[in-house]
């Protein structure tokens, strides 16, 4: 993995200088989630898959969860000797770019990024807003526990309503249960998945601790999530998932540099160079405005600086801000594109809400209820979470007023959410 933050570091050796970027290359295709269960290993098998531990944070290190997305990113290749699936390799797994089985010589097949999910139920929204910037999702369930779990169900759906419609699913920690047991917990999958996006998805025996049928997995990531064709002539879009102060404690001022945003491009080009437009921006006297920022340096998941960056994986954009306005994540759920041609700002809101049957994510069984006049909602809209105030009841309709503005075109999918027993739970979806 290169986990954004630490990707981002590298921009320190870059500050405004163009002359150090290089053509594009290396720039992951795709961003592939892990999601699951908390505890049910979904940041081990990123782990053994890239190299990296995507949880860095001090309070995910002291407690033993992921808290905040996550990143990583590897290059697939396959070898040219081997049968398959024996052939499936990453770039951590094949040393010196030979094949870790027969030392035979490797094809690349492209890269790929990782975006490790939380899997803690009181973090859902974090879990939203990076099912936003993937092409496909692997969710993994562990063989050891009775499926589904509570948020096992809750990322399925979370799946759906954000359009991720590209599945694997790992049984993971075959390594903990017999044959047989492993077998009734395939079952279980099964019966789980019928009718849902996941129904025809691959289900793939896995240890992500001894790496065992790794390689059928990512032949399966190579069948089942294709590279996506994107609009690259469109005006840029950018979904801001991090963002980062990357000076360290103690450096002089005059060799600061400036703010980083981290997401993923879902369309368009930007270059080192162009002026951009983050909105909503930060709050001022009159509100929320636009920021206006240059763009003075690109990197890619596989920490290799770039001239342009195309969609596909996950990118970070160093600016000419000051560092105080993108620290510790205050930019997150920004929009970047060209100025003067970005979403709308959006306050206010009327929706039509498609409720589900019962909440997502418990483990008792509740009926959604009808929504309320002045009811408080989680909206995740892109990777921008916010909460919205019922205003108006229409029919079908609701007007919402929205505590924090987000940047967003008509058609995008909202996620919503309500506090059920003092906690955000899952309840629908609508459409701007």
């Amino acid at each position: 993995m290169i986990q954004l933050a630490l990707l981002c570091e590298s921009l320190l050796d870059l500050g405004s200088d163009n002359s150090v970027t290089k053509k594009y290359e290396g720039q992951s295709e795709v961003s592939i989630g892990t999601l699951g269960h908390v505890d049910h290993g979904k940041t081990t098998l990123v782990e053994y898959l890239t190299g990296e531990w995507t949880d860095r944070h001090s309070d995910e290190v002291r407690r033993g969860i992921s808290i905040r997305l996550g990143y990583a990113a590897t290059t697939l290749f396959k070898c040219t000797k081997c049968p398959e699936p024996d052939c499936y390799t990453t770039s951590y797994l094949a040393r010196e770019n030979k094949c870790p089985k027969c030392g035979g010589s490797l094809e690349v097949l492209r890269e790929i990024s990782f975006v490790d999910s939380p899997g803690h139920e009181s973090l859902m929204a974090t879990c939203l807003s990076g099912a936003s910037i993937m092409d496909g999702a692997i969710l993994v369930i562990a063989a050891n526990e009775p499926c589904p779990m509570p948020q096992t169900s809750e990322h399925l759906r979370a799946l759906e309503i954000v359009g991720v419609k590209n599945l694997i699913i790992v049984q993971n920690k075959i390594e903990l249960v017999s044959k047989e047991e492993a077998l009734k917990h395939y079952k279980q999958i099964q019966d789980f998945v019928k009718g849902t996006t996941a129904e025809n998805a691959p289900i793939i025996p896995v240890s992500a601790v001894f790496g065992a049928n790794t390689d059928l997995l990512i032949q399966r990531i190579e069948e089942v999530i294709p590279t996506p064709h994107r609009d690259e002539d469109a005006p840029p879009k950018m979904f801001v998932a991090r963002s980062f102060d990357i000076n360290k404690p103690g450096t002089p001022p005059n060799q600061l540099k400036g703010g980083v945003v981290g997401g993923s491009i879902v369309r368009g080009v930007l270059k080192v160079g162009d002026e951009i437009e983050i909105a909503p921006g930060s709050k001022g006297d009159k509100g929320f405005e636009p920021i206006r920022a240059r763009i003075a340096s690109l990197l890619s998941g596989s920490n290799n600086p770039l001239e342009e960056a195309r969609p596909g994986g996950l990118i970070g954009v160093g600016t000419g801000l000051d560092p105080a306005s993108t620290r510790a994540d205050r930019l997150v759920g920004n929009v970047v594109g060209k100025v003067n041609k970005m979403p709308n700002i959006i306050d206010k809101l009327m929706i039509k809400p498609k409720l589900m049957e019962r909440v997502v994510g418990m483990e008792t069984k509740k009926i959604v209820e009808n929504l309320r006049l002045n009811e408080p909602l989680m909206m995740v809209i892109g990777t921008a979470a916010t909460v919205g105030i019922i205003t108006r009841l229409h029919g079908d309709e609701i007007e919402l007023s929205l505590k924090r503005p987000v940047a967003a075109e008509k058609g995008q999918r909202i996620a919503l959410g309500r506090q059920v027993e003092n906690k955000w739970r899952l309840v629908g979806y609508a459409e701007i």
